[in-house]
C-alpha cells in the first residue's frame, strides 16, 4: 500500500483513537444512556454499568438491556417458571439493590 493510499486509513485509525469509548461500556450502560427517561444522566449510567458488572454475567446484561425498550420483556421474564428465566430475574434483582445502594 503506498503512503497516501495508507493516510486515510491512518487518519483514521488515529481519529478512533482520539474518540470517546462508548464501545466500552456494557450492555447496561448503553442502554441506559440511550433511554428517554428525564432522569438519565452520564454518570447515573456509569454507576448503574458498574452495578451491573460485579452482579450480572455478560449475558444477564445483555438480556437485561432488552428491558430498557421493552419492559414487557422484564415482566414476562419475572412471571416465567422457566429455571433461565427465574435465574436471571434473581440476578437483576440482586443487580437493581446493588445500583440503588452504590448510585442513589
Amino acid at each position: 500500500m503506498t503512503a497516501t493510499r495508507f493516510l486515510p486509513v491512518l487518519a483514521l485509525a488515529v481519529t478512533s483513537l482520539a474518540a470517546p469509548f462508548p464501545a466500552a461500556a456494557n450492555p447496561i450502560e448503553r442502554a441506559c444512556n440511550a433511554s428517554d427517561r428525564p432522569a438519565v444522566t452520564r454518570s447515573l449510567c456509569s454507576c448503574i454499568g458498574s452495578a451491573a458488572e460485579r452482579t450480572l454475567s455478560r449475558s444477564q446484561m445483555r438480556e437485561g438491556a432488552r428491558f430498557f425498550a421493552d419492559p414487557q420483556r422484564a415482566q414476562d421474564v419475572r412471571q416465567s417458571n422457566r429455571r433461565g428465566d427465574e435465574d436471571l430475574w434473581r440476578a437483576w434483582r440482586s443487580f437493581g439493590e446493588t445500583a440503588e445502594a452504590m448510585c442513589s
